[in-house]
């Protein structure tokens, strides 16, 4: 699935807009990561433990978006975002969101892109 964060994909048509799509994740946070990370905020340094929990969080929420986007009959999702909400002091939502369209490659550029993604590419033809 071909995920950009621009309004539009240069070189393809949208042919049409499948809606809004969400990917919700809530996780809650380990009070021994937090006491940890706590301790190591003191000294400096990247939070490891912390940095691999959003990430896959984050992940866990771009494939729930995805088949979101897959369910709707998109093959592309434009506009997307993320956003994390803080939910007291135990909870922290990740949302991925954007918009779920069929879009086909025009541009031989397009077109690559679309063979390297595993699209199978059909549609109008175009020369340039």
């Amino acid at each position: 699935m071909l995920i950009v964060t621009t309004n539009d994909l240069p070189g393809w048509e949208i042919q049409r807009v499948c809606g809004e799509v969400f990917g919700l994740t809530v996780r809650s946070r380990n009070a021994f990561a937090q006491f940890g990370a706590g301790l190591k905020s003191m000294f400096g340094g990247e939070l490891a433990g912390m940095t691999k929990n959003l990430a896959e969080s984050r992940n866990e929420a771009m494939g729930r978006l995805i088949a979101e986007a897959r369910n709707r009959g998109g093959n592309a999702i434009v506009a997307m975002r993320f956003d994390t909400t803080e939910i007291g002091d135990v909870w922290t939502e990740i949302c991925a969101y954007g918009t779920a369209v069929q879009a086909v490659p025009v541009t031989d550029g397009a077109k690559y892109t679309a063979s390297q993604l595993g699209y199978g590419v059909s549609g109008p033809s175009s020369s340039g």
